[in-house]
């Protein structure tokens, strides 16, 4: 099993959600981060200047099978795509047992 951290754009959450969906990922946990990125300069809309060294990011983790992990990979890359500097970054590490507390089920039945 692999577990995938996935940091992307707020604005796109709702995208990368359906995708998710769509290909049957249908448990994740997610929560609103903040981060510090590369970019150092601020950006100017309307005449106001902001500043980009705090982003605003929603973070996902999602564990998978084996099987299943470039599927998810590649549909959190086209979902969360915008092409601009700050879209995000994804994580992926081993998970060695998975366990539903209910059932007491483990590995893949644990998390299925």
């Amino acid at each position: 099993m692999k577990k995938i951290e996935a940091i992307i754009r707020k604005s796109k959450f709702d995208d990368v959600k359906e995708a998710l969906h769509q290909i049957e990922v249908n448990f994740f946990s997610y929560w609103d981060v903040t981060g510090v990125g590369n970019e150092k300069q601020g950006h100017v809309y309307r005449g106001i200047s902001y500043s980009t060294t705090d982003i605003q990011r929603r973070h996902l983790s999602i564990v998978v099978s084996d099987d299943f992990l470039e599927r998810t990979v590649n549909i959190i890359l086209e979902a969360a795509y915008s092409g601009n500097v700050g879209d995000g970054k994804i994580f992926v590490s081993e998970v060695l047992e998975a366990y539903r507390i209910r059932t007491k089920e483990n590995g893949l039945a644990g998390i299925n």
